[in-house]
This record gives C-alpha cells, structure tokens and sequence, in this order.
C-alpha cells in the first residue's frame, strides 16, 4: 500500500488578493515550508477593483489585473490549482476535498474565498442580465453594452455607482435603482449620499432612489426592463444586477466551522484550531462572547487581514486584529474615500472644503465622537484619518455646517 502524501504546511483556499498576499508574506519573512494556493478561477490572480472601471470601459485590458505573473508566482515556490473549487472541509482530519475529486491534507489553512454576487428572482437564463464579480463577468458586460440601447443598473452601492458611472463614461444612457433614499447611503450617511445623487445626475443618470426592484421582465429570453416593487417597468435591454454579495461559505457546510453570514473568527482571525479567514469571507472578533463580529468587503481590509494572518501563522503574538475601516470608490472625476463608518444617527459636518467646491472632509460624529471621516477628492487631507480614529477623545469641534437637501 501506497503512503499516504504528506500534508501541505498551509493550504489557502482563495487566489484573489487576500490568499496571494498570505502566500507573499509568508515567503518575505522566510516561511520555509510548503504551501498551496487554490483558485476557483482558470485566471491567474486578478485585482477586482478595475473590473468596474478601467476593464469594463475598455481602459485596461484584461491581463492588466494580474496581482502576479507565472514567474513571480512560480518564484514563490507554491502548489498553484488554479480552476479547482474546494468542495469540502474535514477541519477536525485536516483534510480539503477539491472539485477535481482530490483530497488534500494541511496542517494550517486560510479560507480566503471571498464572495458570490447576489441576483434578483427570475434573473436566470435571461440574455442581458448581468452581476459584476469576476473578471469573466466584466468582459461579458462590457460585450453587451456594445450593442445597448438602455441600460438599468439595480443597486446604488459603491459597485453600483460605479458600474454606472462608467457606462455614463461610455455615452450610454442608464437609470441607477436604489431602495434607499440615496446611493451609497448605509457607507456615506443621507447627507454625502445626497451629494453623490447629485453627481451622477449632473453626468446624465436616471436616478430612481426610494424604489425597490421585484425582478427583471423580458421577451423571447431577452431582458426588457426591471419591475419596481409599485409595478412599473424600468425598460433597458442591458441589467446589471448589483444588489451585494454573499460570503462563499457553502462549502464549509459540515465542516465543524462556525458560519454566520461568513465564517466566524476569533480577533486574531481563526475559525478554528489552525483554520483562519480573511477577506470578505471572514467575519472577525465573532467568537466566543465578542457576539457576531464584523464583516468587511473591501480590498484594504483584505489585503491588512492577510498580512494579520501571515503574522500569527509565523507565530509573531498579536493583540488581535482591529483595523479602521477604510475603503475608496472612483467614480466620473471624483475620488471617495471613507474611514471608519458613518452611522444613519451620526451627525455629519464639513471640517474641509465645502460642497459647491467639489472638494471636502467630513467628520461623523455620534455620541460627540468621531466614527468616520470622508474624502471628496481631498486624499492629501486624509493622512490623519485613521490616527484621529484611533483616539478615544471627541471629535473636534470646530467645523463649517452641511448645506441641508
């Protein structure tokens, strides 16, 4: 009887930017043992933040995502599976069953699968509807939108913005769909949302806020427009679907791991006796009396998370994990960036800048701390963000107020 192969050291399921950059890290600080790096995607690892922008207008080509080319991947001496799932997780045996039907053994792994698009019912199988999550789904769009007349983007979250944005950018009308009031509105709060609705209908976007979608309608199995929840139809014959996403957890069913609108970890990112998450698949601080954690989905916490990770694996002791959130959305000539949050009670003012100039900082405040700080093309102004969240003091008082909608 054959000997059973020896178990890969750590095994990182996820070859986006959170799973490559674990696998960068290890190898920088001189990880000697063996490592597999396992992608659901034939691709090699890809950026996704120009999917929406620079590959779907046709700036970028595809291969310009590329976090890595073979050689640099091949230089860090990795088991790549590119194009295979995992499938199944044995957490208590240590054992990774992929689509190929091949078993791994790990002593230590890192799900870093990231997330699955959401869709509206009745979306399937109907030619023009589309979600934007991979790079395949960008080239698809950007396919269709060359024959579109109408188009509909559903969802005014940051994807959603600036999915439209960029078919603005292509000439195309569009109609931007939002349930809430205004887009961008959990991320920015009423009032920066309200000047984000006034940006895109300064560029010539149909906004349609307050206004639930049903589902797409269509015609001999193509798109037509999207049902509002009142009933009426949005026609477009190109739909893309941007209503949020889904951490890739089904896989873990059976595994002995916590899942909870993703797998929850501890602070210092495992889910388990060596099992560990990152991206935005992992929900943190989850376990044991912290309650349900936090979940973040942006590419900074994905990439920090990551190099958290590679940390603790090599055994350097950490108080935990515990970033200040921060993400950036590009959209027309105007760059966002937001750090930390900006709760629907905070109250928000200008301490930067103001709104008729197109360029400011905002403080959000609650309780008479500061929980958030936006950038409206003001990146120079930011370099204090996150030290000033990092303080437990008050927010500053003194500030110019917000122009009232």
């Amino acid at each position: 009887m054959s000997a059973e192969p020896a178990a890969t050291d750590v095994a990182i399921v996820g070859a986006s930017v959170g799973g490559l950059t674990v696998a960068r890290a290890l190898r920088r600080r001189g990880f000697p043992g063996s490592l597999a790096l396992i992608g659901a995607e034939d691709e090699l690892p890809y950026d996704r933040p120009p999917l929406s922008k620079e590959v779907l207008s046709g700036r970028w080509p595809p291969d310009r995502t590329r976090l890595s080319e073979r050689p640099a991947l091949d230089g860090l001496g990795l088991d790549l599976r590119l194009g295979r799932r995992a499938v199944a997780l044995d957490a208590a045996r240590h054992r990774l069953t992929l689509s190929d039907g091949a078993t791994l053994r790990y002593g230590r792994l890192v799900v870093a699968t990231g997330s699955h698009a959401r869709s509206l019912p009745g979306q399937s199988g109907l030619a023009g509807v589309h979600t934007l999550r991979t790079l395949s789904d960008s080239v698809r769009l950007r396919a269709d939108l060359r024959t579109a007349r109408r188009t509909v983007v559903v969802g005014a979250g940051v994807l959603g913005c600036e999915i439209a944005a960029t078919i603005r950018d292509l000439g195309l009308p569009v109609t931007l769909v939002e349930p809430a009031a205004h887009p961008m509105e959990r991320l920015l709060g009423a009032t920066i949302g309200g000047e984000l609705a006034r940006l895109h209908t300064g560029h010539g976007v149909r906004l349609l806020t307050s206004t639930p979608v049903t589902g797409p309608v269509g015609a001999a199995g193509r798109v037509t427009g999207v049902r509002t929840a009142a009933g009426d139809v949005v026609p477009g014959d190109v739909v893309v679907v941007a209503v949020g996403a889904r951490p890739a957890t089904d896989w873990l069913a059976g595994s002995g791991l916590t899942v909870d609108d993703g797998l929850v970890c501890d602070d210092r990112c495992r889910a388990a006796d060596d099992v560990y998450a990152v991206g935005d698949v992992a929900r943190f601080g989850g376990a044991g009396p912290a309650g349900r954690g936090v979940r973040l989905e942006n590419r900074t916490n994905a990439t920090e998370q990551a190099l958290f990770v590679a940390a603790d694996l090599l055994g350097t002791p950490a108080a935990g994990y515990r970033p200040v959130p921060y993400f950036w959305s590009d959209q027309y000539q105007v760059r966002i960036q937001v750090y930390g949050s900006v709760p629907a009670r905070s109250s928000v003012r200008i301490v930067e800048g103001t709104l008729d100039s197109h360029r400011f900082v905002a403080h959000a405040e609650l309780a008479g701390r500061l929980v958030g700080v936006v950038g409206w093309n003001s990146a120079g102004s930011l370099r204090t963000a996150r030290r000033l969240l990092d303080t437990t003091g008050p927010a500053p008082a003194t500030a110019l107020p917000i122009r009232p909608l």
